[in-house]
């Protein structure tokens, strides 16, 4: 008698372009089904079998029923496995505190951080009678444990990106079917974000230098190895829950 195939299945946010193109790109490569929620919707991932969500995600009171419209799908005798990725972010306005706009304030964070908060939250609840492999991985960043000249908004966003990680991990210790939460610092990654990293005027980002040289010297991670890295790591079952992780440059 053959044995019905699992489902695997991804949700991720931000995943037209940049980091979440190199993810969904080796989850879909080993048979998981992908959902993606962003902005924008990318033809050639429609063609690849993606099911995209078009969705301004900070539009905060539309992620419940854009969440639960995705779960209502799945069928929990046929799943095997559900990852959470929250990857959509944004380095948002590069400048001195002083110098920023308090609307580009509210946004930045409200993307990095409160939408990661949200879904994870709508994620665990969901799921949490469901005997089911259940991961959440947050994109943060090495700017979460490193403050940066100019970064202010973006570094403290994803420090509690690292917290919440933790904390969620610590509260699903107890959980009779528990979610593994991970967070994973891509490193730095050739996307349009470090382009517009290089583009930076020097009296809002003492370091742009740095940036620029990394990318002459070809010294940038690529998003699809990240992306490959990034599904290794979703999968390997001996890293703790609560774990914050980095991946280096090959």
């Amino acid at each position: 008698m053959d044995t019905e195939i699992m489902q695997e299945i991804l949700i991720i946010t931000g995943g037209s372009k940049g980091i979440g193109r190199g993810i969904i790109a080796s989850y879909l490569s080993n048979g998981t089904s992908v959902f993606a929620i962003s902005r924008t919707v990318n033809t050639e991932l429609t063609k690849k079998g993606v099911t995209q969500i078009a969705l301004d995600l900070t539009q905060t009171n539309q992620l419940e029923a854009t969440l639960i419209n995705i779960f209502n799908l799945l069928d929990k005798a046929k799943l095997r496995k559900i990852t959470l990725i929250n990857n959509a972010g944004t380095l948002g306005s590069v400048a001195t505190l002083d110098r920023l706009n308090p609307d580009i304030i509210e946004k930045t964070i409200r993307l990095n951080t409160t939408v990661p908060f949200i879904l994870s939250s709508l994620f665990i609840n969901y799921f949490k009678d469901w005997e089911v492999e259940k991961s959440i991985i947050n994109i943060t960043s090495g700017a979460a444990l490193k403050p940066y000249f100019g970064w202010s908004v973006y570094c403290s966003s994803k420090a509690a990106i690292n917290m919440l990680t933790q904390t969620a991990a610590a509260e699903q210790t107890d959980a009779k079917y528990p979610v593994k939460v991970l967070a994973i610092a891509p490193g730095v990654v050739d996307t349009d974000m470090q382009t517009e990293i290089r583009r930076s005027d020097k009296s809002n980002f003492k370091d742009i230098e740095r940036f620029i040289a990394l990318k002459e010297d070809n010294a940038l991670n690529d998003a699809l190895t990240v992306g490959k890295k990034i599904f290794e790591i979703d999968n390997d079952h001996s890293l703790p829950s609560g774990a914050i992780l980095r991946i280096e440059g090959s």
